[in-house]
C-alpha cells in the first residue's frame, strides 16, 4: 500500500479519524482504490463508504456491477451507498452527449452522499497515470490551451485522485497480489465505442513502443505545464484585481490589457467572467479573440460591441472594456442643430443660444473641428469643474458626493466634443469647454421626459 501511495501528497489522503467517499465502479481501478483507502482508513481509526453509481445504460451488466460491489463491501464490512439515473432523459433536456449527462449525475450523486457523511469529506475517483496521460492526449486533439494540457490534479473541485502516479500495470499487480476481483465493462474493450477507448487500446500501446516510458513522460510534461499554468494565472490575478465590480457589470482599462503579455490578456478576460459571477463555461478561445479584437479595433470616441454567451455583452468605449450582463441601452448619438434627440428619460437638443436648463459650451475656436455627442459617461473619464480647484475628478467620485447612485450614473446624458469628455448633466462642464456667462455659446438643451410630459 505504502509503495502505490508513495508519490501522493499526503494532504490528499484522509485525515485520522475523518471517513472518506470512494466512487467505486467494480472496475479493476476502482476495487484497488477502494482496498488501498479501506487499509489507510483502518490503521487511522476512520472508514471508508464506496459509493456505486448505476447508470442503467448497459441492462443487465450494469446490474451485475452493482451487486458485484455491493456484495464485496458487505463480505469486508465497508459501508456501501448507490444510486441510479436517467443518463438519456438527462442528455435529450439539457443538450448533453451521453458522457457528459453520465458524468454529471454521477458527480452529483457523489457530492450528495458526501455531504451526508458531514462537512469537508473528501470524494477519492481511481484516476491514474494512464488516465491522465490520456487526458492530456485527448485534450491536444480536440484543441486546448495551456490549462487543457496540464492534465488532472490530485485535487480538484471537491475530488481526490491520489493514484495519478500510479500506472495501470501496477495496479494489475498489487490486484493480483491482494486476490482483488473486478469486472470488466464489456464496451471498454471496443476501440469504435469510444474516442477514448481508440486512444488507450491503438493509441497508448504505439506510443509505448517508440518509449516505454511515453506516460510518465506525457505526465511529466503536464506538471511542469501545471507550474507555468499557475505562474500565468496568477499574474492574471494581479492585474485585474483592482478592475470596476459592480453588480452585472465589469470594467478593465485598455491600458491594463496592454500591458500584460499576450499569454496574460486571455486569462485577464477569463477572471472578469469570474468577477461577473457567470464563470467560464462556454467560453472559447474565438471568443477571447473577438473581445481582444474590439479594444485594438475600435476608433477612439466610437463604441463597439460583441454578444457572448451566458447573456453576456462585451463594450468597449474610449479606453474602457466592460463586460455586462444587464447591456447598456443607451449608446453615443450624434448632436445635430436644432435636432432634438431622445436619449433615455431625456429630450436633448443642440442651440445657438441659452433657452431653459442645459449645458453651456463655448463656441468652437479657429480651426476646431469638433463633432458634439451624446452617450454614457465612459468609466475613468474625468471633469475639470471651478471646485475641484483645478484638478480632474472621477465622474464616479463626483457622483458619490452628490449622492448619485450607479445606476443613475449610467443614465446621466455625458456630452463629448471630439471625443473628449465636455460635460455631464447635473455634474457640469469641464473648465475647458465652459462658456462664461453672458458670452456666446453652444447650448446643450435638456428636459427630463417626465417634465416634457407636464408641459403637454
Amino acid at each position: 500500500m505504502e509503495e502505490l501511495l508513495s508519490h501522493c501528497p499526503r494532504w490528499v489522503l484522509p485525515g485520522r479519524g475523518r471517513p472518506a467517499l470512494c466512487a467505486v465502479s467494480g472496475g479493476l481501478d476502482s476495487m484497488c482504490l477502494l482496498d488501498l483507502l479501506d487499509r489507510w482508513c483502518r490503521e487511522r481509526d476512520g472508514r471508508v463508504v464506496a459509493a456505486h453509481f448505476n447508470h442503467r445504460l448497459r441492462g443487465a451488466e450494469a446490474d451485475r456491477d452493482e451487486t458485484f460491489v455491493r456484495d464485496w463491501c458487505a463480505a469486508h464490512d465497508i459501508a456501501f451507498v448507490s444510486s441510479s439515473g436517467d443518463v438519456r432523459g438527462l442528455m435529450e433536456r439539457e443538450g448533453l452527449s451521453l458522457e457528459e449527462a453520465a458524468r454529471k449525475l454521477r458527480y452529483d450523486f457523489l457530492r450528495q452522499e458526501a455531504e451526508k457523511l458531514g462537512q469537508h469529506i473528501k470524494i477519492y475517483t481511481a484516476h491514474h497515470a494512464d488516465d491522465n496521460a490520456e487526458t492530456i492526449l485527448f485534450n491536444l486533439i480536440r484543441g486546448t490551451g495551456v490549462a487543457g494540457l496540464t492534465g488532472m490534479a490530485y485535487q480538484q473541485n471537491g475530488i481526490c485522485r491520489p493514484l495519478l502516479d500510479v500506472t495501470r500495470e501496477e495496479l494489475a499487480a498489487y490486484a493480483a497480489a491482494r486476490h482483488i476481483p473486478h469486472v470488466e465493462d464489456t464496451t471498454n474493450a471496443d476501440p469504435g465505442a469510444a474516442a477514448r477507448n481508440f486512444l488507450r487500446l491503438e493509441v497508448m500501446p504505439r506510443l509505448r513502443q517508440i518509449n516505454p516510458r511515453a506516460v510518465e513522460h506525457i505526465n511529466d510534461a503536464g506538471r511542469r505545464l501545471r507550474v507555468a499554468d499557475q505562474s500565468l494565472e496568477e499574474e492574471a490575478a494581479r492585474r485585474t484585481a483592482h478592475v470596476e465590480v459592480q453588480e452585472g457589470r465589469v470594467t478593465l482599462s485598455r491600458q491594463a490589457l496592454a500591458e500584460a503579455t499576450d499569454a496574460v490578456r486571455p486569462r485577464m478576460l477569463l477572471r472578469l467572467f469570474d468577477l461577473l459571477g457567470v464563470g467560464r463555461r462556454d467560453i472559447t478561445a474565438a471568443h477571447l479573440q473577438d473581445i481582444l479584437h474590439l479594444t485594438r479595433d475600435t476608433l477612439w470616441g466610437r463604441e463597439s460591441r460583441v454578444d457572448l454567451p451566458q447573456g453576456v455583452t462585451a463594450r468597449y468605449c474610449r479606453e474602457w472594456l466592460i463586460l455586462e450582463t444587464r447591456p447598456q441601452l443607451l449608446t453615443e448619438v450624434q448632436l445635430l442643430q436644432e435636432c432634438p434627440v431622445a436619449w433615455g428619460d431625456y429630450r436633448i437638443t443642440l442651440l445657438d443660444h441659452r433657452e431653459g436648463e442645459g449645458l453651456a459650451l463655448r463656441p468652437w475656436r479657429q480651426g476646431e473641428r469638433m463633432g458634439l455627442t451624446v452617450g454614457p459617461a465612459a468609466p475613468g473619464d474625468r471633469l475639470v469643474l471651478p471646485e475641484t480647484h483645478g484638478g480632474g475628478r472621477s465622474i464616479k467620485r463626483l457622483c458619490m458626493d452628490r449622492r448619485i447612485s450607479l445606476s443613475e450614473r449610467d443614465r446621466l446624458p455625458a456630452v463629448y466634443a471630439g471625443g473628449c469628455l465636455a460635460a455631464v448633466w447635473r455634474l457640469g462642464v469641464d473648465m475647458a469647454f465652459a462658456a462664461p456667462e453672458g458670452e456666446p455659446c453652444r447650448f446643450i438643451q435638456i428636459t427630463e421626459a417626465a417634465k416634457e410630459r407636464d408641459l403637454i
